[in-house]
C-alpha cells in the first residue's frame, strides 16, 4: 500500500505540515509537482484525512480534564444512540469514545475549573439518558499526547 517514498512523505509531513512544499518536497528528496501528486493521493485514499489546528485548551483556561466511564442500559434499544446524541451536544465533551466490555462509553471532559466542572456534572451529564453506572476519573497529567504514527 505505501512504499518509501509514501513513508518519507508521511514522516516529514507529521513533524511539519505547515512546512512550504518546496521544502518538504527536498526532505523528501521529490520534486514539488511529485510531491503534490502523491499528497493527492494520500489524501484520496483516505490515508490522509487533513491538517488541523490544535488548540491548547489550558492555555484557554481549561483546568480540569475528567474521564467519565459510562455504563448504558442495554435493554434500550436505541440507549447507544440516544446517549451519543446528546453527549454531542455538551461542549464541554471534547472526546467520545465507545467500547465493548463492562464500560460502553468514555468521554472527555474539560472545564475551567473544579466549581464548573459540578456544575457541568449536576446539570448536563447527569441529564444524559439511559445510563446505569458513571465512574468519574480526574486527570493528573498527560504522559504521552502523540498522534504521530511510526511510518
Amino acid at each position: 500500500m505505501l512504499d518509501d517514498a509514501d513513508r518519507r512523505i508521511l514522516r516529514q509531513y507529521q513533524a511539519t505540515p505547515e512546512a512550504p512544499m518546496s521544502d518538504l518536497a527536498e526532505r523528501c528528496g521529490l520534486t514539488a509537482t511529485t510531491l503534490s501528486r502523491r499528497l493527492d493521493r494520500l489524501r484520496a485514499s483516505g490515508v490522509l484525512r487533513g491538517v488541523r489546528g490544535v488548540i491548547d485548551w489550558q492555555v484557554l483556561g481549561y483546568a480540569v480534564e475528567v474521564s467519565l466511564r459510562v455504563t448504558l442500559d442495554k435493554s434500550v434499544p436505541r440507549a447507544f444512540d440516544e446517549f451519543l446524541q446528546r453527549a454531542r451536544d455538551v461542549p464541554e465533551v471534547i472526546e467520545i469514545q465507545t467500547f465493548l466490555g463492562q464500560v460502553d462509553v468514555r468521554l472527555s471532559v474539560i472545564a475551567r475549573d473544579l466549581a464548573h466542572y459540578q456544575e457541568l456534572y449536576r446539570e448536563k451529564l447527569l441529564a444524559l439518558p439511559h445510563m446505569t453506572d458513571l465512574e468519574a476519573l480526574m486527570h493528573i497529567a498527560r504522559l504521552k499526547g502523540d498522534e504521530t504514527l511510526p511510518v
